[in-house]
């Protein structure tokens, strides 16, 4: 079980697990990269299994992080992913383990992130989180939950920030918010904007470029979110035939 860092220095040179070998991203893993490349500069760590393999965890203090979360002295997991065979042989516990290290060493309250009340696609699993001693510290509509890990008893809970409470905004049609953070987000855009278009509904996607928009954001998930008629939607990057059924059934509603 050997896992390697990932730095400015070394990233061009290695794969980040996500989309591995598919062309169709290729340009969104660059992209993903470069905002990678930046974020290292304000304090984020990549590691993952020195493998061809989705492994890895990728976390940075909270108030650098790219979500509309409030958590002073608190290290956010940005993701932590274990697909495939590799699930099962503990490497979710030895990744959040380098996490916890890390928060420590640098005197921080404890550890943060965001998962769903249940099982959903680019959450993580709530259950794992609560058997490593994490619990909920707030939620958001609809399945949206913070969960800490806190070893300062005296440390403040982490909270969603006021303005995603009601996750909506003022929008006709199809209203995408997105950051470079996810290349199957970036990767999607082009053929979700065709089909939407292709419906008769108005489309567009709101790239979140700065720490600060991310955090002013009405969507909690900043990685991808979609609104239909300013309501939350989803935050689920689906296929196009997925997407085209949700699309005829609120056509008809």
């Amino acid at each position: 079980m050997e896992y390697i860092e990932l730095t400015r220095d070394n990233i061009d040179d290695n794969h980040i697990c996500c989309a591995l070998g598919t062309k169709q991203y290729e340009d969104a893993v660059n992209e993903k990269k470069s905002w990678l490349k930046d974020r290292m500069i304000d304090g984020l760590v990549f590691y993952r299994l020195n493998e061809r393999a989705k492994v890895f965890i990728e976390y940075l203090p909270a108030e650098e992080a790219w979500v509309p979360v409030s958590a002073p002295h608190f290290m956010f997991i940005n993701c932590l992913w274990v697909s495939g065979k590799y699930k099962n042989n503990r490497h979710a516990k030895h990744l959040l383990e380098k996490c916890v290290s890390d928060a420590k060493s640098r005197g921080m309250d404890g550890i943060v992130h965001i998962v769903g009340k249940k099982k959903l696609p680019y959450l993580s699993d709530k259950h794992f989180f609560e058997h490593m001693g994490f619990a909920v510290q707030d939620e958001a509509e609809p399945y949206f939950q913070l969960m800490s890990l806190t070893w300062n008893e005296h440390a403040h809970p982490p909270v969603f920030k006021k303005q995603v409470k009601s996750n909506s905004v003022n929008d006709e049609g199809i209203t995408i918010f997105y950051t470079a953070q996810c290349p199957f987000a970036v990767g999607l855009l082009k053929d979700l904007k065709e089909l939407t278009e292709k419906k008769g509904l108005h489309f567009q996607a709101r790239r979140i470029t700065s720490k600060d928009m991310a955090q002013k954001s009405p969507a909690v998930w900043t990685t991808f979110s979609v609104f239909y008629n300013g309501t939350f939607l989803t935050h689920e990057m689906m296929s196009m035939n997925k997407f085209e059924k949700i699309l005829n059934k609120l056509l008809m509603a």
